[in-house]
Formats: structure tokens, C-alpha cells, sequence
């Protein structure tokens, strides 16, 4: 089977080396001409451990050619992203733009699969409509399938594999299709449904996650306010057979949590009142964290470091990061922010100069680096305060001002946090 993978982002190009991995021809396709440039010469653009070797790998074999022009396949996979608008709702332009490309190389027996995620009903309302207008009848001349991608990053390779996958064709024949390409390396439960499920299925555990830690995140406020530690609130209450309170932090990031919300509410917004709350709660961490650094430190603070740049622990991407928000927030109250992250090459600064006369040290993601934090560099500032939002400081605590979102209470004026 020769496959097509449209996008080779964080979800694609893991797509793309795992099916060419079990033996598929396969080719990647990217109007990003310094991506494939870059994978053309040997090296991936992304973090993912494990992608590179694989990569490697089956480039040498010649299973996987990354190109500039696409070409004809059974199957073409679409994988490009999905931003939000500026009202919050589904960006379509470069699903429609990559459709747009694939038409011309179709081919009776075709399949076409969506792994983008996207609003309810995407599938049959955006994308069956432009192949019908070129001709093409979905279920009989081409099979049309929704297959949301449902993996971690730091772990897509395994997960890719394991994974159960929804598999949402447009007609029982479309989704059979798709079972059909997907049984090449997925050992997981393959679920087939219609398309539009398989949509709001996606969506809904995106925003399931995001709804519990807005509740976790909502504890963590109130439990400042009251003087109260809300990890121990938590430790407590998770002691219950049927409770799983979530862990609070400066918000969520990625293309995830922070924007699939959207697209359910944007769709429906009279029906999805505890949604929006919930991403209203999440949106505001950012602004929290800076205003609990006013707390702290009397309005006085002139220099801060954050410690990490992207969204989640141990990977690169930036999108939506409530780090950066974090920064922004700061930087709008005339404070120096430097930002370091050891794996975003942009953030990759000298620490010495991020950490020195400082007056806090903001932990704002889980990376294993920030586990501990060498010694020299605390002396160096100014004031030695770690104020960890992600609870992961493993250093010795004795010297310095060590702040949790469960012990905040303890070094805020409640007051200043009231907004």
C-alpha cells in the first residue's frame, strides 16, 4: 500500500515512519519547504524520543521520502493543523488547502483520512462536499474517514501502536476502509463509528481533561483565599474509592486542552455552559501566577526567571504555553522575564544570566531539568524564592523561599489574589 501523509507535524511525521516502519511505501508531504529540506538531509524538526532513529531509519530503506510535490497513493492522510479563529472556532483553511492539493491524485478506491481534529461535523459538512463538487461519490468512488489522532507527547511511538483508534468513516464502507490501512501497525481496538462521532469523541475527551483540571485549578484559588493547602485538600480526597481530583498548575497549553474546547462550544455555546467556565478557569491561571508573584513579593519583584517554555514536561512545543502567558502577564507589569528552556531552542538561554539577581525562580513546566536547580545559580539571585506551579522540586528546600500552589496562603496578602 502506498500512503500519502499531508503535514508532517507532531502528529503526521510520527504517522508517517510508523507506517513505513511496517513496511508501507510511504511519502510525506509538507508545503513547509525547510521541513523537508531539513528531513530530506537526515533530521527531524520536532522532539519526540525514539522519532529520530526511526526516521533514520526507514529514510535509508527508502520507505519514507519526505517531498516538496505530492504524487499518487491509496491512501492520503491529512494531518495539517487546526487552529482556532479569532471567535475561538475551527480553522478549516489548511484542511481545505490540503484537500485541494490531494484532489487532483485521486483515484477510484482511494481513501482519505482526516486525523486533524476538528468542530462536529467537519468530515460530512466541509470535506465530503468538496469531493463530491469534484466528482467523486464518498462510500462508492472514494472512502471518506475521520481517525483522531489520541496520543502524548513523549510517547507517541508507543502510544501509536497501542492505542485504541476511532475510526469514523462517512459510510460503514468508509469506515472498513479505514480499519483496512490502519491494520498495518495498530495492535490496539480499532472502534468503528461514523464521523461525526468520532469528532465529538475526540473533543470531549480533550475537553473532559480540561473541565477536571479547571476544577483542580478552581481548588487551588479558593484554597488560597480560605488558607487552606490544596495538595493536601487533594491527597485527602483522592483517598476516596471514586474520586480522582485532577492536579492543579499555571494552566494548559498545546493544541489540545487549551483550543478542542473551543470547537464544541463555538458550535453549540448555549448548551455548553460548564465548558466555557471551565476554559474561562484555565485561561485565567496565567494572570493568577503573576498577580501571586505581586503577592509574594509586595509589587517589588524586578527580575524573574521562568523555567520552561513549552506547554508539558520533556518535549519542545510551545503552542498555547501558559509559560509564555505567564511571561506576558509579568513583562505587562514592567518586570524582566527571562525564559529558559533546554529544549526549545529559542529559550535555550544562558542560565546564569536568566537566574542571576533575580527575585523568583517560577517552575511553569515539568521538566525532568527543573527536578533540581544547581546550587550556584540560586545564590545568584537576588532573592532565593522557587515558586513551583508543577509541584516537582526535588532540590533542598532549607535555603530558599519555596512556594507551592498548595502553600501559597502562606506567603500572599488573600486579598491581592481576590481577582
Amino acid at each position: 500500500m502506498k500512503i500519502a501523509t499531508i503535514g508532517l507535524g507532531y502528529i503526521g511525521l510520527p504517522t508517517a515512519v510508523m507506517f513505513a516502519k511496517h513496511g508501507q511505501e510511504v511519502i510525506g508531504f509538507d508545503t513547509n519547504k525547510d521541513v523537508i529540506a531539513s528531513l530530506q538531509s537526515g533530521r527531524i524538526h520536532i522532539e519526540e524520543p525514539g522519532l529520530q532513529d526511526a526516521f533514520q531509519d526507514v529514510l535509508a530503506r527508502g520507505l519514507l521520502r519526505p517531498v516538496s510535490q505530492l504524487e499518487r497513493a491509496q491512501t492520503f492522510i491529512i494531518a495539517v493543523p487546526t487552529p482556532h479563529t479569532e471567535d475561538h472556532s475551527c480553522d478549516t483553511s489548511y484542511i481545505r488547502q490540503a484537500l485541494e492539493a490531494v484532489i487532483p491524485f485521486l483515484e477510484t478506491g482511494n481513501t482519505i483520512i482526516l486525523e486533524s481534529t476538528v468542530a462536529p461535523k467537519t468530515t460530512t459538512c466541509v470535506i465530503q462536499p468538496m469531493l463530491e463538487g469534484a466528482g467523486f461519490t464518498v462510500g462508492e468512488d472514494v472512502y471518506l474517514v475521520h481517525c483522531p489522532e489520541r496520543v502524548l507527547p513523549g510517547q507517541i511511538m508507543m502510544e501509536l501502536v497501542h492505542n485504541n483508534r476511532i475510526i469514523g468513516g462517512v459510510t460503514p464502507a468508509c469506515a472498513i476502509a479505514g480499519k483496512a490501512v490502519y491494520q498495518a501497525f495498530v495492535k490496539g481496538e480499532m472502534l468503528l463509528t461514523d464521523a461525526s462521532t468520532a469528532e465529538l469523541s475526540k473533543l470531549m475527551e480533550n475537553t473532559f481533561r480540561d473541565t477536571n483540571i479547571a476544577l483542580a485549578n478552581e481548588l487551588a484559588k479558593l484554597s488560597t483565599e480560605l488558607g487552606i493547602n490544596s495538595l493536601k485538600v487533594i491527597e485527602m480526597a483522592n483517598k476516596h474509592p471514586r474520586v480522582n481530583i485532577h492536579t492543579p498548575g499555571p494552566g494548559v497549553g498545546g493544541h489540545c486542552l487549551a483550543v478542542d474546547p473551543y470547537f464544541i462550544t463555538t458550535a453549540v455555546p448555549e448548551q455548553t455552559p460548564l465548558i466555557q467556565t471551565a476554559r474561562e478557569v484555565n485561561s485565567s491561571m496565567p494572570k493568577f501566577i503573576a498577580d501571586s508573584v505581586d503577592a509574594i513579593t509586595n509589587s517589588m519583584a524586578k527580575k524573574v526567571v521562568i523555567l520552561g517554555a513549552s506547554y508539558k514536561g520533556n518535549v519542545d512545543d510551545i503552542r498555547e504555553s501558559p509559560a509564555l502567558k505567564i511571561a506576558e502577564h509579568l513583562q505587562q507589569r514592567n518586570i524582566e522575564v527571562h525564559v529558559y528552556d533546554p529544549h526549545v531552542a529559542c529559550y535555550n538561554v544562558n542560565p546564569e544570566k536568566a537566574f542571576a539577581s533575580a527575585d523568583m525562580a517560577i517552575i511553569a513546566t515539568e521538566h525532568d531539568d527543573f527536578k533540581q536547580v544547581d546550587t550556584s545559580l540560586l545564590t545568584s539571585m537576588a532573592h532565593m524564592r522557587i515558586f513551583d506551579t508543577k509541584n516537582i522540586f526535588e532540590g533542598d528546600h532549607e535555603q530558599l523561599m519555596y512556594i507551592t500552589l498548595g502553600t501559597l496562603y502562606r506567603y500572599t496578602n488573600h486579598s491581592q489574589l481576590q481577582s
